[in-house]
């Protein structure tokens, strides 16, 4: 491996949230000296998730099928659909176990600072998910921030007129919380007492 390579690896290390250029040469050198257990299985896994992992076009959630194997599960209850601003807040949200429903990924959040409008996010396939039928309620568990509230009035309000019974998350978790954090006690009690937004 010559130094452009192993500066190369450093760079590409040092994009990934949570590691900076310091943290990326010690992870570099890390993986380099346990190429045999650990470089090369990671390269693998890596090229084969470049090549596998897709979007389900149903719920947005990253899967190797489309649909993924949640919209997939005959067993969730189909009735009751969860919004969370990016995948990692679904992962979360699973690995809670405390919701059997279904997920909408909406990509992000509306930030007129950072100019994501509707337009930016799923909310129109939301939309029509919810016109479709077949949905009793729809919880809003968007992280607690500024952005993610104003979301989640901009979506009840587009979801009014539907039919359809519109909760958020219980204020258990904390203001400029992100679920992703959240420890799976707190995620189970948020979703238990969620309340409805009008």
């Amino acid at each position: 491996m010559s130094q452009s390579e192993i500066d190369l690896l450093i760079q590409l290390l040092s994009r990934l949230p949570g590691l900076g250029p310091r943290s990326a040469r010690r992870a570099t050198l890390h993986l380099i000296s346990r190429r045999e257990t650990l470089l090369t299985p990671l390269a693998t896994a890596m090229q084969a998730a470049a090549d596998k992992v897709r979007i389900c076009q149903t719920c947005g959630n990253l899967d190797v099928t489309d649909p993924c194997g949640i919209c997939r599960n005959e067993e969730r209850e189909r009735g009751l659909l969860c919004i969370v601003e990016d995948v990692s807040d679904l992962w979360a949200l699973e690995r809670s176990a405390a919701f059997k429903g279904c997920y909408h990924v909406l990509g992000g959040t509306l930030s007129a600072l950072d100019g994501i409008g509707p337009e930016e996010l799923n909310i129109e396939s939301l939309v029509h998910r919810v016109k479709e039928g077949g949905i009793s309620e729809v919880i809003l568990a968007l992280n607690a921030t500024v952005e993610g509230q104003t979301t989640a009035h901009y979506l009840s309000d587009r979801l009014a007129d539907l039919n359809v019974q519109i909760t958020r998350l219980a204020h258990g978790v904390p203001v400029g919380g992100e679920l992703d954090y959240l420890d799976d006690g707190t995620l189970s009690a948020a979703l238990k007492s969620r309340r409805s937004m009008s």
